[in-house]
């Protein structure tokens, strides 16, 4: 295999809508460097979310294969892939997805902790991520004590929590108003370029896709140069 970080060949997805079959993504191809940004746009129902899930080992391609550093998942079982995707694949997604008995600080811990890492150790790379997108101070409080932008950074720290070679952001700042957009967007670029992650975020918002080393557009089940 190549050098990329992420590389998706001869790609299909299909999904049956009543008596007919849709094919969302048509034989896409796709590739992404180790800390190169990737925009993906195009009109709602093209296929991006769909596009992102194969790509992180949420769903599997019906034709095609995912590569993610340098092994082939998309044959693997949801098992195999949930693997993958703890270690190497990091989600933000539009809505938070916050557990809301747990904490700020205990919602980014969790997914290290369930990898395996001791309590202290998550403890303290939960904090140290906090503190990184400004909510030292904002730890110990619960999600509905926070501001929607304030539960976003939250949902960003916790993508990074296992330190994954990958970001994959879903319209990260699309229920969010115009202040909050921006703080999310600035956090979620630097932080991407600090750490040397490889990001592909997919939006709606034209700033955010002029920010991205690369931005495509998703056409007809294919990704062209926007």
């Amino acid at each position: 295999m190549s050098s990329d970080e992420v590389s998706a060949h001869k790609l299909v997805k299909r999904f049956a809508v009543g008596p007919e079959t849709i094919t969302v993504l048509n034989e896409l191809e796709f590739s992404i460097g180790p800390g190169e940004s990737v925009s993906i746009t195009g009109p709602s129902g093209s296929g991006k979310s769909t596009l992102l899930g194969l790509i992180g080992g949420l769903d599997s391609p019906d034709e095609g294969s995912v590569w993610i550093s340098g092994t082939e998942i998309s044959s693997y079982s949801e098992e195999r892939r949930a693997a993958i995707r703890g270690g190497y694949v990091g989600f933000v997604f539009q809505f938070h997805y916050l557990l809301k008995d747990f904490s700020a600080e205990e919602n980014v811990m969790l997914p290290a902790f369930i990898r395996g890492a001791r309590r202290r150790d998550a403890r303290l790379r939960a904090r140290d991520l906090l503190d990184e997108v400004g909510l030292k101070n904002r730890r110990d409080h619960y999600p509905h004590q926070l501001s929607g932008g304030e539960r976003q950074r939250v949902a960003l720290a916790r993508a990074l929590v296992n330190d994954p070679a990958i970001l994959l952001a879903d319209e990260p700042t699309g229920n969010l108003d115009p202040a909050h957009s921006l703080e999310v967007e600035n956090l979620i670029f630097s932080l991407s370029e600090r750490f040397g992650k490889s990001l592909i975020v997919v939006s709606h918002d034209g700033r955010i896709a002029t920010r991205a080393d690369r931005h495509l557009k998703l056409v007809d089940g294919k990704l062209l140069d926007a």
